[in-house]
């Protein structure tokens, strides 16, 4: 290829197609149980969290409620990946090569928010959220004037699972996005790495995070995956209040696993019948949650 910069352009436009098509292409799961929230700085602080609407009769002068501030702040992070090419390799035209390699850092950076959703899951044990509790937590303070204390886990020694109520406007975790994830490149002629090394540079670049969202609408367990402790975590869902004592009315529709304990959770949720006593019997829980199986859990 003739090195010059109208050709540059247009093969960096290639390569960006390339990032694109794996970008759109990535198998990922954050949308279905993480809000994303656009940013404008560096960080965002929300409020909001913890308000569960309630009606009430109107009889008088409507009775305005101050909202509780929570002060749940997420802060946006930098990251990156690049990579180098030698410009004696575009002049050679061995840039064919790099479609694949463009379209897999495209498909990485699609991948990114699961990563970040999925991983706070994970730390969800040890990760204060709005009520500055643990997310998951045995002491959750739930009323105004005698707070009780509500749980959202259970103990085990196991691999941790969680049930999750997806089919609200508000979601068990957040994304938030400064900066979606964009390649760029370094290619003119002036440019420090091409004038010293010869070389150009390729890079993704985003500023995101992840944060929690409501805890009521998670729960998560680290005993045997089996259907008491499913039914367990399901009525502990389901039968949660709010602040003024109105019933939730949660849906736990999303079971998240990682990969030990998919055999588990597709025997659970998916067999219309299982083995009981050696007789099969009708599984009452297939079909009451979608499954998701997620690495970055282990």
């Amino acid at each position: 290829m003739l090195v010059n910069k109208t050709n540059l352009g247009q093969l960096f436009q290639g390569f960006n197609t390339a990032f694109n098509k794996g970008l759109d292409s990535a198998n990922s799961h954050f949308q279905e149980v993480a809000m994303v929230m656009p940013s404008k700085a560096a960080e965002e602080t929300y409020a909001w969290l913890g308000q569960f609407p309630k009606l009430r009769e109107w009889l008088g002068d409507r009775t305005l409620k101050n909202l509780v501030a929570h002060s749940y702040t997420v802060k946006n992070k930098l990251y990156e990946e690049s990579i180098r090419v030698k410009r004696t390799d575009i002049e050679d035209d061995n840039y064919g090569l790099m479609g694949p390699l463009m379209t897999e850092m495209g498909r990485v950076s699609g991948e990114h928010p699961d990563e970040l959703i999925f991983a706070l899951l994970a730390a969800g044990f040890t990760t204060a959220c709005y009520d500055g509790q643990y997310f998951f937590d045995t002491d959750h303070p739930v009323g105004v004037n005698n707070p009780a204390s509500v749980s959202n886990m259970q103990a085990g020694a196991g691999p941790a699972w969680f049930l999750l109520d997806t089919s609200r406007a508000i979601k068990p975790l957040l994304f938030q996005e400064r900066i979606p994830y964009k390649l760029t490149s370094l290619t003119n002629d002036e440019d420090e790495n091409v004038f010293m090394r010869d070389e150009y540079l390729y890079g993704i670049r985003a500023r995101v995070n992840a944060g929690f969202g409501l805890w009521q609408l998670a729960y998560a367990s680290k005993g045997a995956l089996d259907a008491a402790n499913y039914g367990a975590a399901r009525a502990a869902m389901m039968s949660l209040n709010g602040d003024e004592g109105r019933k939730l009315n949660i849906k736990p529709d999303t079971l998240v696993v990682p990969p030990s304990l998919e055999s588990d959770a597709l025997a659970l949720i998916q067999n219309e019948l299982i083995i009981n006593g050696g007789v099969s019997v009708s599984n009452q829980w297939a079909g009451t949650a979608k499954l998701i199986v997620a690495p970055w859990l282990e």
